[in-house]
């Protein structure tokens, strides 16, 4: 569909992320280590001024649902407004991942339930690693507490 595909992951200080930048950045070009026309890249702004610095004809944006539509052409209609020239085109998941969000990906790996068909490898061996205390309760036998006996009358 694209000669090039750049990701391009906002730096927001106003967002508190379970993975740091870094992380993300890591996993990102991991994931696509194999595909020569895919660049990893970061910026801070607005989305279509970085777009206009690097000559981006089009925004690729994923839609899962209703409510990411409403938000996503929102979004799309003020792109246009800022730079006409920036197209924007919206792709919808496979079905077996239209309800996945990150948020209940983190719930999920929080509570110690399975990801692994929800992320690719490397990001659910990152959960692993960053919820490990969460894990290591897990797994923990349970230590019986003994009940104080009732007095004899």
């Amino acid at each position: 569909m694209f000669e090039q595909l750049v990701v391009a992951i906002l730096r927001n200080p106003e967002k508190t992320p379970m993975f740091s930048l870094v992380e993300r950045l890591e996993m990102l070009r991991q994931l696509t280590a194999d595909w020569s026309n895919v660049r990893i890249d970061t910026f801070d702004g607005l989305m279509v001024e970085y777009a206009k610095s690097i000559d981006a004809m089009c925004v690729l944006r994923g839609i899962r649902a209703i409510s990411d539509y409403e938000y996503e052409l929102q979004m799309a209609l003020m792109n246009r407004k800022l730079e006409p020239t920036l197209e924007t085109v919206f792709m919808m998941p496979a079905v077996r991942y239209s309800y996945v969000s990150s948020r209940l990906v983190r719930e999920v790996a929080q509570a110690g339930g399975p990801v692994k068909d929800l992320v690719p490898e490397v990001v659910e061996q990152k959960l692993r690693e960053k919820l490990d205390p969460a894990y290591k309760l897990r797994d923990r036998e349970l230590i019986e507490v003994p009940r104080k006996r009732k007095k004899k009358a």
